[in-house]
């Protein structure tokens, strides 16, 4: 890995900080070569602070450290993303990260279809709404509707038709985000109980 760190006078280059584990963006530091070779030795993310003029380990105060896990370098060969397992909240201001954002995991549109089934379960009189109708029927029904959509799944599994296999397979995980609801799970529980059987 080969750092330009003349292109900028104080010869520092920004280090955006990223969870490893959620990918969300936790802040934004500035590395020079020395921050950069003590953070590699050191396997905890190291900065220098422009406000101490001073090499600044992240958590040397508040034992909140940034565990590195990788790091790269753009097309440029002048900025740097830090992958990291942070331990704790990430800002000074006790937040996870310096946007004042959780740093929890998001599963992109899956998460926006899982607040939205949320809405229908909280707004069940909904008279419009399928799922706020199979909320309406219980658990029993919601339950039997994932059987369904699993035996459809893997009936087209076992033939040709890729078309009607994602069909049946999309049914089957929207009934099955359904059912987490209904059981009052989400997605993160999860990649929680799949976490645990990481090896």
């Amino acid at each position: 890995m080969k750092i330009d760190f003349t292109k900028n006078s104080d010869g520092l280059v920004p280090a955006i900080i990223q969870d490893a584990t959620t990918k969300n963006v936790l802040m934004l530091g500035y590395m020079n070569a020395e921050a950069l070779k003590m953070t590699q030795d050191s396997k905890k993310v190291t900065f220098y602070s422009r406000t101490k003029q001073r090499l600044w380990t992240k958590g040397e105060e508040s034992g909140n450290f940034l565990h590195l896990v990788s790091i790269k370098n753009d097309c440029d060969n002048d900025t740097l993303l830090v992958t990291v397992n942070p331990k704790g909240p990430t800002c000074h201001t006790g937040t996870d990260t310096c946007w004042s954002e959780d740093n929890t995991s998001t599963f992109g549109f899956l998460s926006e279809l899982e607040k939205t089934i949320a809405s229908r379960k909280e707004n069940k009189k909904d008279e419009k709404s399928y799922v706020s109708s199979l909320f309406r029927k219980g658990i029993n029904k919601i339950a039997q509707k994932v059987g369904e959509e699993a035996v459809e799944t893997v009936i087209e599994a076992k033939d040709d038709n890729d078309d009607l296999f994602l069909y049946e397979s999309a049914d089957l995980l929207f009934h099955y985000l359904i059912l987490l609801q209904a059981k009052g799970f989400t997605l993160k529980d999860i990649e929680t109980e799949l976490l645990k059987r990481k090896k």
